[in-house]
């Protein structure tokens, strides 16, 4: 899943059910209301209410000079106390800050105990990874007086072990590019539906990937660039090349040392395939965002976000989709009926479902066409074969394990509540944590550590109620517990469901359908959860998240 998209006002959206526009004529509109008693079988998750985190201003000059004095490792609070604050995952605007100040290149560095002699630094954090959470914590950490340096790897669409690029994952090879790529292939079910409000054409549209291509590569090149600005202006420098960390203060770019009193580890993710014959044929969901053409019959494995969103673009492209997943439904943790529902809208438009198939090989006939084996039997004739099954936190090579930082079985760093790893210079944020793997979590986390390391204010991040969306097509959209899930922690609930079909689905004839469904504790009446499944769904749910 990736991240709802900022607030967007849209007359339309305003009204969920009860707006200015009555049930169409014809269609055909459920609402149910279910009442549920069963603290043993229930559901479960927690609220809502985030605030805006944004750009802080530049502190005076002596803030420089107040920080030097704290001791290498921050003294954070063990328990709760009045000056924890809490940041919550709110998208906010940037803030550019033209920043003119003189650069401190040394800072002095003291043990808890004070017997450490001073040492010199050259800079005061030094940034491994410029994503969006690597980005926002060096540039806040710059706005409030820090010297700061960020390493990344050379540009590319496609990551590597030598190839990466500012912005990371959400920018270049993630969100921006995938959401691109749904615009475009949202056009043939807009043809279809424009059939029936009299749109006529005289030949049927056709769709040149290779201008796709490039206007998407153009744009990421665009923003990669603009990212480099915005570190720019805040004064932060930034090197070009891979950082390993060689000890607990220094950090090797390509052959050349710095020294930093605090390092921070944003390097993310990395798609993951699994070892099986011939999965040497198979691409990942970075190679799928800029293949050199469209598939004509793409096998995707597995039936989490990515594959369902890659499903919905290729199959908009009019390319032939089969989904292979273990289970018997898509997006597991979702809702069940959110799970339901949009399998079978995608079913719907074309797409196969290959349910409780495991992948076991893959092979290449003389023609170069694939067929995937799985414990059922053997599919053959697939152009691509795309493996989305998870992602990985990009933590091999870094000298992690040298220096003491800890890590769980997946690669994943270890932290504590204020993003701190186990040696105590030592930071991390983002999807090398394997928390909660959204963009606007990793831009919470960034600009809590900045105020944690450099204007002695310990924050930690707040997870509560983050919203997600899933952009599938249909697109779904969520924020707080499933029904399940409240349930089990509140026992006693009240549900609301809503299963229509759309005034423009009318007249187009297309089968499509929305589906809402709310989730409120019986006893006070607070809403626990909202999931929908539809038409800007993203953005509805994204809205009703801030109220």
């Amino acid at each position: 899943m990736r991240q709802l998209p900022p607030p967007q006002i849209n007359s339309t959206n305003r009204c969920l059910m009860g707006g200015p526009h009555p049930p169409a004529q014809g269609s055909q509109t459920s609402i149910s209301y279910i009442y549920t008693k069963a603290r043993d079988g229930d559901r479960k998750r927690t609220n809502m209410a985030t605030t805006s985190f944004t750009a802080p201003k530049l502190s005076s000059p002596t803030l420089q000079t107040l920080y030097r004095n704290l001791p290498v490792s921050v003294p954070l609070p063990k328990t709760r106390s009045s000056f924890s604050r809490h940041l919550s995952p709110s998208i906010s605007r940037f803030h550019h800050h033209h920043l003119h100040r003189h650069r401190l290149f040394s800072v002095r560095a003291e043990s808890e105990n004070g017997a450490e002699p001073p040492r010199h630094y050259d800079f005061d954090l030094f940034t491994i990874g410029a994503g969006s959470g690597g980005v926002r914590a060096s540039r806040f950490a710059a706005n409030f007086g820090a010297s700061v340096a960020v390493c990344e790897l050379p540009f590319s669409t496609i990551s590597s072990e030598t190839t990466g690029g500012v912005g990371g994952t959400c920018v270049l090879r993630g969100c921006v590019p995938k959401k691109l790529m749904v615009y475009a292939s949202k056009y043939s079910h807009e043809f279809d539906e424009s059939n029936g409000f009299g749109w006529k054409y005289d030949a049927e549209p056709k769709h040149d990937w290779s201008t796709l291509m490039a206007n998407k590569n153009a744009e990421l090149q665009r923003l990669t660039g603009i990212y480099k600005n915005i570190l720019n202006n805040a004064g932060v420098i930034l090197i070009e090349g891979r950082g390993k960390i060689v000890d607990p203060h220094t950090v090797d770019v390509d052959g050349k040392l710095y020294t930093a009193r605090h390092i921070l580890i944003s390097v993310g993710g990395r798609p993951f395939i699994p070892e099986i014959t011939g999965s040497e044929y198979a691409i990942d969901s970075d190679a799928a965002l800029d293949l050199p053409s469209k598939p004509e019959k793409v096998a995707i494995v597995g039936g989490g976000y990515i594959a369902l969103e890659f499903a919905g673009i290729f199959n908009g492209l009019t390319s032939e989709v089969h989904i292979f997943i273990r289970q018997k439904k898509v997006l597991r943790g979702f809702d069940e009926e959110i799970r339901d529902f949009v399998g079978e809208q995608m079913s719907l438009r074309g797409i196969e479902f290959h349910t409780e198939e495991s992948p076991q090989a893959i092979v290449k006939s003389a023609d170069g066409s694939l067929s995937l084996k799985t414990n059922k039997g053997t599919v053959e004739g697939f152009s691509h074969i795309m493996f989305a099954t998870g992602r990985r936190p990009n933590t091999k090579n870094l000298g992690l394990e040298s220096v003491g930082v800890k890590m769980n079985k997946n690669g994943a760093i270890e932290v504590d509540e204020y993003s701190r790893t186990t040696v105590p210079s030592i930071w991390a944020v983002g999807d090398v944590t394997d928390r909660i793997n959204l963009t606007p979590v990793a831009l919470m986390e960034g600009g809590a550590l900045a105020k944690t390391l450099f204007q002695n204010e310990p924050t930690k991040p707040d997870y509560r109620a983050v919203p997600s969306a899933v952009f599938s097509q249909p697109p779904i959209g969520q924020v707080g517990l499933t029904e399940e899930q409240a349930i089990k922690e509140y026992g006693d609930i009240d549900v609301y469901t809503a299963n229509f079909r759309p005034l423009k689905a009318t007249l187009s004839g297309l089968p499509d359908r929305v589906f809402m469904k709310l989730v409120v504790c019986a006893e006070t009446n607070k809403v626990l959860g909202l999931h929908m499944c539809g038409e800007d769904s993203a953005e509805i749910v994204q809205d009703l998240q801030l109220l």
